[in-house]
């Protein structure tokens, strides 16, 4: 069996749900039920027999666009471990494209992101190129960016803090640097970060890192580690929304995709295409009653 849980546009849950049904029963997918959960407004659950994940997602793909949705094979629940990514997840910026153009290079460099991100680059490769452009950058340009350029996602807050609230353990870890992530993670509520570490010497950026490298396998292994230490049976969520974030959104139990590159989004059991980050509260089925407003 399978459970779906959507939001799209009002009018899109009443009038193409037919369309949908009909179309998913030619793909082999039986409806069994589909209703909206009144304690979680806007939320639509769609119920099926069938265990075809990647034609349910195809039928609701095709006609609610755009939507926020979790397909999964058991009621979901709040989770016991939420482990994310950084940039352009919790936060709306690449922070090594902002701080690049301090340096006059965030044309070039934000090129080499985007690559990167699509999966089209080795990440550490790209990641080490990137950073040694940055060679002799000021330190204090690190603080201007944070100051004026890094914001939060619109509900990023209310999602951590509120799953905190409800006993989840939150881990920020990210492909970027310490220099922003801990003050983001404090920002937000972040209880844990992992993330890489620039190289500094006489107040400059070095053009190096100072210590391993922080890719796709370790947000994978942070994840397995962090679920270890929960309990057995914890539950998990994972958001991100590159290339880089792939392992660890196959890897959790509801991985959710953020405004994602298509790859990610693809591996994904959870996608918000249309919303913000409180989206993933009402995919969980977490009443607004219970969330921790900023």
């Amino acid at each position: 069996m399978l459970i779906a849980r959507l939001i799209a546009e009002p009018d899109h849950l009443s009038t193409r749900l037919d369309a949908a049904k009909a179309d998913l029963a030619r793909s082999g997918v039986r409806i069994a039920s589909a209703s909206m959960l009144d304690f979680c407004g806007q939320t639509m659950e769609i119920d099926t027999p069938d265990d075809d994940a990647a034609a349910l997602r195809a039928g609701l793909d095709a006609h609610f666009v755009p939507s926020d949705g979790l397909v999964c094979r058991a009621e979901p629940v709040v989770p016991r471990v939420f482990i994310s990514d950084m940039d352009s997840t919790m936060i709306g910026q690449e922070c090594i494209d902002e701080l690049a153009d301090f340096a006059g290079l965030k044309e070039r460099i934000a090129a080499i992101t985007e690559r990167a991100m699509q999966g089209e680059l080795d990440f550490e490769q790209a990641l080490r190129e990137r950073v040694g452009l940055l060679e002799g950058l000021s330190v204090e340009a690190i603080g201007e960016c944070l100051a004026g350029r890094i914001r939060p996602m619109p509900g990023a807050k209310v999602l951590v803090e509120t799953l905190k609230k409800l006993g989840c353990r939150t881990v920020l870890v990210t492909g970027g640097f310490h220099h922003f992530a801990d003050p983001v993670a404090e920002q937000l509520g972040f209880e844990h970060v992992v993330g890489n570490r620039l190289g500094v010497a006489g107040g400059k950026l070095t053009g190096g890192l100072a210590g391993p490298v922080v890719d796709s396998s370790v947000k994978k292994a942070t994840l397995l580690a962090e679920i270890a230490a929960a309990g057995e049976g914890a539950t998990s969520l994972a958001t991100g929304d590159g290339a880089n974030d792939i392992p660890m959104l196959e890897a959790a139990t509801y991985g959710i995709a953020y405004r994602a590159k298509p790859k990610a989004r693809a591996a994904a059991n959870g996608w918000i295409d249309r919303g913000d980050l409180t989206s993933v509260l009402r995919l969980l089925g977490v009443p607004e009653k219970d969330w921790v407003r900023e």
